[in-house]
């Protein structure tokens, strides 16, 4: 058995135990896509809060991964509260991350100079507990890394969103390696929807759900995030309520 799956098992085996210990309870709180087709793969029909979920840009926007931002700041501007973004490169681009809910007075910045320091903000935002959401570009996300992020995030019952970024493709490979997050998701840009007029429609996404713990890998065609951090298929984008319920408890992801 290989290093990777080794560690694999091991964290199995904990999350397993962890259903004795009287910490998923903890766990049970979800939030909606507002989307049928998405939350009914997820357990407890919805993205597991107070745990750690990996993104990623898909295709040639791996290395760039303006889409999967996007995605990442949509479910962060979905949460209550403020919401920490920590980086090592000074370009994100705020108005952005306007357009996809999130308002620039929420968004706390941390510019880390280097991984190893970005992965403590990472872990101290996560175990704070007074924070909606905390955001982290990182390149590489190692099992024991994953794990002490996990478990921070449990503590402070903080979603916690890895947002991997990568320097060229080859490093995009290992976003297949295992880690500790219950989620991960490959965010890919698509054609934009076809309007009845000449112009631009709204973007959309190829969303892949690679891994989900006690669920299955899926993947969906949707239309990306809108002003209010939402999803949507293109077929009901005209008839979705508004009025979606924000928060749910089900079983823990």
């Amino acid at each position: 058995m290989s290093a990777f799956a080794a560690s694999a098992v091991v964290a199995d085996l904990r999350d397993r135990i962890r259903q004795f210990d009287g910490r998923a309870a903890r766990d049970r709180v979800v939030m909606p896509f507002g989307v049928p087709e998405i939350d009914e793969r997820l357990p407890g029909s919805g993205l597991a809060l107070a745990s750690l979920h990996e993104v990623c840009g898909g295709g040639n926007d791996a290395v760039a991964g303006a889409a999967a931002m996007l995605f990442a700041a949509g479910i962060a501007a979905r949460t209550k509260g403020q919401v920490l973004w920590c980086l090592t490169q000074p370009d994100l681009f705020a108005p952005a991350l306007a357009q996809a809910g999130l308002a620039p007075g929420r968004v706390i910045y941390v510019e880390a100079g280097d991984e190893k320091s970005l992965l403590l903000c990472f872990e101290e935002g996560l175990r704070h507990g007074g924070l909606g959401a905390v955001v982290a570009e990182v390149a590489r996300l190692s099992m024991t890394a994953s794990r002490r992020l996990q478990l921070a995030a449990e503590a402070g019952g903080t979603l916690g969103l890895a947002l991997r970024r990568f320097r060229h493709l080859k490093e995009a490979a290992t976003f297949d390696q295992p880690t500790a997050a219950v989620t991960r998701w490959r965010v890919s840009a698509a054609p934009s929807s076809p309007l009845p007029v000449p112009g631009v429609g709204r973007a959309r996404w190829l969303l892949e759900l690679t891994r989900c713990r006690s669920g299955a890998a899926a993947e969906f065609d949707v239309e990306a995030t809108d002003a209010e951090g939402r999803i949507a298929f293109s077929s009901r984008l005209a008839d979705r309520s508004p009025a979606t319920v924000p928060w749910s408890f089900g079983a823990s992801a």
